[in-house]
């Protein structure tokens, strides 16, 4: 698989929690950012906030394998609001005016709010080659360098009258790699990251002065050439002692990359193997333990006011708020819902059935009590006691029978549909919140012109 196409879902890794729903600054969950990933500066440890981040895979192959690694976090940039008064026809010589600094200001009807934005950083080593690093570690650091940028807003008679302001600090790391022969062909890689940007007295005390001067979101990606990844999630049989004794610090490796052990991402956030972005999915959310389309509703539900401040939030979630009114009604169509084979069962109403084999039929008819139950059969639904609420409301019900499917562990399953649902060709099409699965004890058979 592409580096661009790993990239992407660890992108998707990257800016998870960079802002939440509803998306304004105002929202209290959105006042304590970048909990992922973070690395701060050693000289910060207030909070006991970490200052590295380490992880360990397997890797197979000979002495002459190699392999890549890529670095890739966030850099909190603070960005301030600067008034002009009065409003200017053009900057002084020195290009410096005079700035009063606000929280927010409305220019026109564009909202300017003092907030934080990113920088996406990466830091790139390799080819490495195991053999090169077995009898002692490669350190390499790197720096990136602050900067100051003013961005003067005029109004609509062409006076300027604010100015943007973003500042970003110098910040510096070290990336530790080293490679230990477990066995032959097969190695562990250590991988450590260590924020040693330094900083003063002051910023040592301050949570938020450390915030601007650490990593935020950090992880990294590992390709490897001539040579595989072992799942540390699922290793072979002869492995599982070896993958139990990787130490990972911050981080959970899964292997990336189609179906294939090339590539391993270790993430900030718990991921299964070989995580893939949704094809319906229009773009990035940035609160990816959510439903695009439970979000998508809510965005464009959300009031004119609501949608004026998360526009003003920076260039991502304009164009998050652009690009979902700019859906079309087959879009949201593709959003209500897809079955996927490969996934476990959820819930009454998001049932994904896994089967250990794929090419095993779904059952035609079930014997029960003596009476044999078949798909298009009609069944009362009778939900085991101390269920949820949606047992509360299917109790009793009359529905059809669709499928009687087999999970992992080779439990039976009968899917059903309402028949006083209006939505049931739905259902019957396989879409969530129109087909409920039931055992086979929660189901009653109801003999022919019996019920509605």
């Amino acid at each position: 698989m592409k580096l661009d196409s790993i990239k992407a879902i660890a992108s998707a890794v990257l800016y998870e929690g960079y802002i939440l729903y509803p998306y304004r600054p105002s929202s209290i969950k959105n006042r304590q950012r970048w909990t992922f990933g973070g690395v701060f500066p050693k000289g910060f440890d207030q909070q006991g906030d970490a200052s590295l981040m380490e992880t360990q895979v397997l890797l197979q192959g000979g002495e002459l394998t190699a392999f890549h690694v890529h670095v890739r976090f966030l850099q909190v940039v603070r960005r301030e609001v600067g008034q002009l008064t009065p409003p200017l026809q053009a900057l002084p010589n020195d290009g410096n005016p005079a700035l009063t600094f606000v929280a927010s200001l409305d220019v026109d009807g564009r909202e300017l709010l003092a907030w934080e934005e990113a920088i996406e950083r990466e830091a790139a080593l390799g080819p490495l080659r195991v053999a090169d690093i077995q009898h002692g570690a490669l350190v390499t650091p790197f720096r990136f360098e602050g900067a100051r940028d003013v961005e003067f807003v005029r109004a609509q008679d062409g006076r300027i009258v604010a100015a943007l302001i973003r500042t970003s600090h110098t910040i510096e790391g070290m990336i530790e790699v080293r490679a230990l022969e477990l066995a032959p062909d097969l190695w562990k890689l250590t991988v450590r990251i260590e924020n040693v940007t330094p900083l003063s007295d002051p910023e040592r005390q301050e949570r938020a002065a450390a915030q601007l001067r650490a990593f935020a979101s950090t992880h990294a990606i590992l390709t490897v050439e001539n040579g595989a990844f072992v799942s540390l999630l699922d290793p072979p049989d002869d492995l599982h002692e070896a993958a139990a004794q990787c130490r990972n610090v911050g981080v959970f490796p899964v292997l990336v990359g189609g179906q294939d052990s090339s590539a391993m991402l270790s993430s900030p956030i718990i991921l299964y193997d070989h995580p893939a972005i949704a094809p319906e999915s229009p773009g990035d959310l940035f609160d990816g333990t959510e439903i695009d389309e439970i979000l998508t509703l809510r965005i464009l539900a959300m009031t004119d006011a609501e949608k004026r401040e998360m526009a003003s939030v920076d260039a991502r979630a304009r164009a998050l708020l652009e690009r979902t009114h700019a859906l079309t009604a087959d879009d949201m169509a593709r959003l209500h819902g897809v079955m996927r084979q490969g996934q476990s069962l959820t819930s009454r109403g998001d049932p994904l059935i896994a089967v250990k084999d794929r090419e095993k039929p779904r059952l035609v008819s079930l014997l029960d009590s003596g009476r044999n139950l078949c798909v298009g059969a009609r069944v009362r639904l009778r939900p085991k006691p101390g269920g949820d609420v949606m047992d509360i409301a299917l109790k009793d019900k009359i529905a059809v029978v669709e499928a009687i499917e087999r999970d992992f562990e080779d439990r039976v399953h009968v899917a059903v549909t309402l028949v006083d649902d209006p939505g049931r060709d739905l259902g019957a099409a396989g879409f969530p919140g129109h087909r409920f699965f039931f055992s086979q004890e929660e189901i009653e058979p109801i003999a022919a012109g019996e019920g509605p």
